[in-house]
């Protein structure tokens, strides 16, 4: 089975995916293990993880590398976060070559126009292409896929870019009318409201997939309440979560002139050793090695 018939089956039956951002393996594996049903091959993320501004300055290579390397140690499906595919719809047919056969299950693009300029930033630059463009965009990555279990997810940012929702609407029916599986509708209002009422105004047949960054308290609960959201997305919390615990341990070692405080607080080499899968290269070696 296709990792995504994989995430295709898990809606079918629970009717709602939860997917967790990843930037690498190891944030991969943990993921797997705290039971989400997928990862988000997360731009921002891995545009943190160099240290530059989510501004398409990492490349389709670096991004594409990271999922490759993430399908490599994980089971989940993968929901690669290809931002505005990378150029026109010439550029969106060769990416999504290139990831489906690195592994991802899914892409999301997005209707801004490149190079993009991430969506919650305050005052950042946000525009989006003619509709018709992104629907050339939909269609030839529809025409390119391999496999019909591939999801392409159409994501708007009409709300992001303060269009309001009425064009979001009408956006996300013509991307809709184009082919997509999925609609993403992206929202940096700081509470759930905008987001709802696009969710109860959408008369498509295709679900919707939300990212609640902005709007935290937008869980589960009030997810299925609204009976048209088919996948949730946790979009950064493990970049977050990483520079959370490395500044504190940090500056924790700093302060106390050594780790001799810190070391109980922080996981053990022998846990690190386990996510390495270090027990089968040990008993590999003891097998071939001679």
């Amino acid at each position: 089975m296709s990792r995504g018939k994989n995430l295709k089956d898990t809606i079918a039956k629970n009717g709602l995916a939860h997917v967790m951002a990843a930037h690498s393996p190891l944030s991969a594996c943990l993921a797997e293990e705290a039971g989400f049903d997928g990862l988000w091959a997360s731009g921002f993320e891995l545009s943190a993880l160099y240290g530059v501004p989510d501004m398409s300055l990492t490349t389709m290579t670096q991004h594409l590398d990271m999922v490759r390397a993430m399908a490599d140690r994980s089971t989940l499906p993968i929901v690669a976060d290809i931002d505005t595919g990378f150029g026109n719809a010439l550029n969106v047919i060769h990416a999504i070559q290139q990831y489906e056969r690195a592994g991802a299950s899914a892409v999301v693009i997005e209707d801004k126009s490149f190079p993009k300029v991430t969506s919650l930033v305050a005052d950042g630059r946000q525009e989006l292409v003619r509709i018709e463009e992104f629907q050339g965009k939909v269609e030839a990555a529809l025409a390119t896929r391999a496999d019909p279990d591939f999801l392409i997810i159409a994501r708007t940012e009409a709300l992001i870019a303060g269009l309001g929702e009425q064009e979001a609407l009408t956006r996300a029916a013509a991307y809709e009318a184009a082919g997509a599986d999925m609609i993403l509708i992206h929202s940096k209002q700081k509470d759930p409201g905008e987001v709802e009422s696009f969710v109860r105004a959408w008369s498509g047949k295709v679900p919707i997939v939300i990212v609640p960054t902005a709007y935290p308290e937008m869980n589960e609960e009030r997810i299925r309440k609204l009976g048209k959201i088919a996948m949730v997305i946790y979009g950064n919390h493990a970049i977050r979560a990483s520079v959370t615990a490395m500044k504190d341990v940090f500056a924790r070692i700093r302060r106390d002139g050594g780790i001799q405080n810190v070391n109980s607080d922080i996981v053990s080499v022998e846990e690190i050793f386990r996510l390495q899968g270090m027990e089968m290269a040990k008993a590999e070696e003891k097998r071939f090695l001679r």
